[in-house]
């Protein structure tokens, strides 16, 4: 019976999740491992009624989503606009609803501009998805693009290298899995290692570096969101 509950709890509460690339940098980094709630979200129902109130997604909150363009894989980046919401970036500068915004967590990690990331949206420069492409066409008033209804545009933390909706578009509520809750274990390792967890080269790894290569300060460090305004 403890083994049906444990079971019950990782696969419908919450889920182990780790960071495979840098896209979220300084916030998250490559190797951590996350425990993500999957009911913050979840519509009312016989279980998430009884555990949590019913939340909604907030401008600033890390989200944890399936990728739309390939839903086989989970993303994990930051909710910057909610439905309704007007979006542009003028020179690496997030404008938010005509607001320039405050952006604590945001890393550039390169010094030159780019035509279309920083200053979104524009004339794409690179091959972009098709929901982006349609994104630009249909949802773009005055130079913002406004997030339509039940939809999310979600950007990395690590601006300047990171594949977010300017590439691929919105974020479908349904896609929407939760949010990370805290980091259970962070380990540096190579992200190809980290796509195969069970390979000969990640557990050798693991046994020759496990305490030199475990960030321990990162150890049950709480993942919070920043609210935007």
């Amino acid at each position: 019976m403890t083994i049906v509950l444990l079971l019950f709890g990782t696969t419908t509460l919450v889920q182990a999740f780790v960071i495979p690339t840098g896209s979220m940098e300084d916030t998250l980094l490559i190797g951590d491992h996350l425990l993500v709630d999957k009911l913050v979200y979840a519509p009312p129902g016989p279980i998430s009624k009884h555990l949590l109130p019913y939340g909604e997604i907030r401008r600033g909150d890390i989200i944890v989503f399936r990728y739309p363009i390939d839903v086989r894989q989970t993303f994990v980046k930051r909710c910057i606009g909610i439905p309704g919401d007007r979006i542009r970036i003028e020179n690496k500068q997030l404008i938010l609803n005509g607001k320039r915004v405050h952006e604590p967590y945001k890393y550039h990690k390169t010094e030159y501009f780019d035509s279309y990331r920083d200053n979104f949206p524009s004339e794409p420069n690179v091959r972009l998805f098709e929901p982006a492409l349609e994104m630009l066409r249909n949802h773009v008033v005055n130079g913002e693009v406004v997030v339509p209804p039940d939809h999310y545009f979600a950007l990395g933390d690590n601006r300047d290298s990171s594949l977010d909706s300017r590439y691929w578009g919105f974020v479908p509520r349904q896609n929407i899995i939760g949010k990370p809750l805290i980091i259970y274990w962070s380990y540096d390792a190579p992200t190809e290692n980290l796509a195969n967890a069970f390979s000969i080269e990640h557990i050798s790894d693991l046994l020759g570096n496990f305490f030199v290569k475990t960030r321990w300060r990162r150890t049950f460090l709480l993942v919070r969101g920043y609210p935007l305004e």
